[in-house]
């Protein structure tokens, strides 16, 4: 049908010529939108490829050159993995069955790609440790771009390219992204569930929070709260029912995982949660921390990010009309985890993990905003030289954001990776036969995993060098694998007899970080040891924190001290 224009009355004259075209209604510009987000400019926003493209080599390089943060990390996951890969590989106490906490359906979820590679890898289990990180990777890529996307159409190309390039390069997203562990899960789940919410998909941001919940970490349920309680308000059946039904299926799956594993009906799940929640779980037992400790390592892995981060809601009485509710909503579950989290007396980096992409979000928002700082709010045309120089200073910020996470980023890598890189040059001396030992002392903390142990190595062990925790032991297969329930753990982290090898002349190689220490250390008598292997280790005691924290140019190896991480060898008599 022919749109009919508004013809002028006779009489009265014309401001056009002749041959213009009538104004019709599509000549207006897009309106705001209801939720009161101004319309982007483009409906496809950023579009895919851009976020795919730009994610994907970030996690690429970080599944590659990450080094391994905690030794939960490896103990409690990749170890467990191991075994179930090669029969082989350490149990916590966690892994009793007596105590059942930890759940085998996260890590028969990662099998799905560790089974297939270590057939196509059989000689070369690092690759498949590699190949696992690159799986974690892609799912940090799907649901960050997700997200990215989402802001895009809701908000517009230039936050969420601010949000972009933040999730790309900032340390913490950088190094969480490709960690084997259930707070980074729960982080992936944190952005596709948030991305969902933008996209008006309610039912399925509920379905993917249950996922990250259940599958990956329990508690992380309350930072998941606002999105499901804000979907739950806007469309109550459709979102309840998507929400019980995941619930009860991936719930009902980790019920049945965990009796074929342990070999007793149990919820790991459950036991969890009942363990620190309603039995007094004594984390207290493996360390505490002050209530600012998450707002240091805050800074540490997002510097001014984070300090942009906590000032979204003071910018909100001035872009409400633009990020009120939705935003919030998205933005919110930071401040409410960052305040729970920093009341606990026990505190870990990987604890904030599952908000981490929000501290980025709310950060770009704020970046984006400068301008309204400044804008006369009866007048949002104003263009008045503050509102242009805070435009200026957009870019300039988010690029000293940038600026220091890769100086934060590559301080890390290069001065904590050496234990990596020398389990690797073990593959190189086979010569010393099988059935050989690896012998580990203090650094037991620092062991990457049993994916760095070449076939010829019989046995990795603890030797006691003051150590009085409980330390991880062997699954035994004699009392079953993984649905034994050993003497020898406790759930009080005293040390047991079994954990320390008692003949050191059995150890064939030996891992020692040496220190520049003016006391003497109680690491093994070295004289009957050869070095094979000796790389850097910044020594965080005795470096400046500026120096060790963040890579300065030229300064870092100077004001910087370091040891040296030795592969040894025993001597040939």
């Amino acid at each position: 049908m022919a749109l009919a224009t508004r013809q002028r009355r006779p009489g009265l004259p014309s401001d056009l010529p002749p041959s213009s075209p009538a104004y019709t209604k599509f000549d207006k510009k897009p309106a705001a939108r209801s939720d009161g987000a101004a319309a982007p400019e483009d409906d496809r926003g950023l579009g895919w490829f851009m976020p795919l493209f730009a994610l994907g080599m970030l996690r690429y390089m970080s599944a590659t050159s990450n080094i391994v943060h905690d030794c939960d990390e490896v103990f409690n996951y990749w170890e467990p993995l191991h075994y179930l890969l090669y029969k082989s590989g350490f149990q916590t106490w966690e892994y009793s069955s007596q105590f059942a906490l930890r759940s085998y359906l996260y890590i028969i979820f990662h099998e799905l790609v560790g089974q297939p590679a270590s057939w196509l890898y059989a000689e070369d289990k690092v690759r498949v440790f590699y190949a696992v990180r690159l799986f974690l990777g892609l799912l940090s890529v799907i649901a960050d771009s997700v997200l990215v996307v989402a802001l895009s159409r809701k908000y517009g190309k230039r936050l969420a390219s601010y949000a972009l390039a933040m999730l790309c390069l900032t340390s913490g997203c950088f190094f969480a992204s490709t960690s084997f562990l259930p707070s980074s899960f729960s982080m992936y789940a944190m952005s596709l569930s948030s991305g969902l919410f933008l996209l008006e998909k309610p039912a399925m941001a509920v379905a993917v929070s249950a996922v990250g919940v259940i599958l990956g970490w329990p508690f992380s349920i309350l930072a998941f709260l606002p999105v499901v309680f804000y979907s739950l308000a806007r469309r109550f059946k459709q979102v309840f029912l998507a929400g019980a039904v995941t619930s009860l299926a991936v719930l009902a799956l980790s019920v049945y995982v965990d009796y074929v594993y342990y070999k007793r009906w149990t919820s790991s799940v459950l036991n969890l949660l009942v363990y620190n929640v309603l039995g007094g779980g004594e984390s207290h037992l493996y360390g505490t921390e002050g209530p600012l400790y998450y707002l240091r390592n805050g800074f540490n892995n997002f510097n001014f990010c984070f300090v942009l981060a906590l000032l979204f809601l003071g910018i909100l009485p001035i872009a409400r009309k633009k990020y009120s509710p939705n935003l919030l909503v998205v933005v919110s579950p930071f401040y409410i985890w960052l305040a729970f989290m920093s009341l606990q007396p026990h505190k870990e980096e990987r604890f904030l993990y599952p908000v981490y992409p929000l501290i980025c979000v709310a950060a770009s928002a704020v970046i984006e905003s400068f301008p309204d700082l400044f804008r006369d709010k009866y007048n949002p045309n104003d263009k008045n030289l503050m509102v242009m120089a805070a435009k200026i200073v957009r870019p300039l910020v988010l690029s000293l954001i940038l600026c220091a996470s890769h100086a934060r980023t590559f301080s890390l890598i290069n001065g904590y990776a050496a234990p990596l890189e020398v389990y690797k040059i073990l593959e190189h001396h086979d010569d010393a036969g099988p059935g050989s030992v690896v012998c580990v002392g203090s650094e037991w903390h620092r062991y990457p995993s049993s994916f760095f142990i070449p076939d010829y190595v019989g046995q990795v062990r603890w030797i006691d060098d003051g150590f009085r925790g409980l330390l991880p032991l062997p699954f035994n297969s004699t009392m079953g694998g993984t649905s034994a329930a050993p003497p020898y753990f406790n759930n009080k982290n005293k040390a047991s007899d079994d954990q320390y090898l008692q003949d050191l002349d059995t150890c064939t190689f030996l891992v020692e970080l040496q220190l520049n220490r003016p006391y003497p250390s109680r690491g093994s008598n070295l004289s009957t040891w050869e070095p094979i292997a000796a790389l850097p280790y910044l020594d965080r005691e005795l470096s400046p924190p500026l120096y060790r924290s963040f890579f300065i140019p030229y300064l870092w190896q100077q004001r910087n001290v370091f040891g040296m991480y030795k592969l040894l060898k025993r001597k040939s008599k």
